[in-house]
C-alpha cells in the first residue's frame, strides 16, 4: 500500500523579471523576496500592488517605484560585489554569489536608509587636533617655540 502525497496546486507563473534571471520558479523567487523584504524591514507591499478585485496580489505590476529602486539597487550591489571582490561567480540558479554585500550590509532591516554621523567617544580635539589648530609645541607662525622666553628676555642659568 503506497501513501500518496497530497497534490500541491502548481506555482503561478513568474513574469515580468529584469534582474533576476528568467528561469526561476515562483518558490525560488519567493524564498529572495523574503530575504530582501526582512533586509529592509518591509512586507510584500512596499513594492508591489495587490488586485483587490481578483483578491490576489499583482506581481509583475510596475506600478510602484519601489519595485523599480529595488532593481536599482540589486544591481548596485551585483556591481559592487564584482568590481570590489570579485564575486562573479553564480550559483546553481543563475543568480551572483554574494560573497561581500548584500541588501542587509546597509539596510540593516531600515527600507529607507539616513545619512548619520558617527557621535565622537570621550573628550578633547578628534584625532590631528582642532580644525587651524597648530601641533602641540610647535612656535606660532612666524614666533619663537612655546615656552621660549621672549625675545630680549634675559637667559637664566
Amino acid at each position: 500500500m503506497t501513501l500518496q502525497q497530497p497534490q500541491r496546486p502548481a506555482d503561478p507563473p513568474v513574469t515580468n523579471l529584469k534582474v533576476l534571471p528568467k528561469k526561476l520558479t515562483f518558490r525560488q523567487v519567493d524564498h529572495i523576496m523574503d530575504d530582501w523584504s526582512a533586509s529592509l524591514g518591509v512586507r510584500c507591499n512596499f513594492c508591489h500592488v495587490r488586485d483587490n478585485a481578483a483578491n490576489k496580489w499583482d506581481y509583475a505590476s510596475d506600478a510602484k517605484p519601489e519595485k523599480e529602486m529595488a532593481r536599482h539597487m540589486y544591481k548596485m550591489m551585483v556591481s559592487i560585489n564584482k568590481k570590489y571582490f570579485k564575486a562573479g561567480d553564480k550559483d546553481s540558479l543563475g543568480m551572483v554569489k554574494l560573497t561581500s554585500v548584500n541588501c542587509n550590509t546597509c539596510h540593516n532591516g531600515k527600507a529607507k536608509l539616513e545619512l548619520t554621523i558617527p557621535k565622537r567617544q570621550g573628550f578633547g580635539p578628534p584625532p590631528g587636533g582642532a580644525p587651524g589648530a597648530r601641533p602641540q609645541g610647535a612656535p606660532p607662525a612666524g614666533g619663537a617655540p612655546a615656552g621660549a622666553p621672549p625675545a630680549g628676555a634675559p637667559r637664566q642659568g
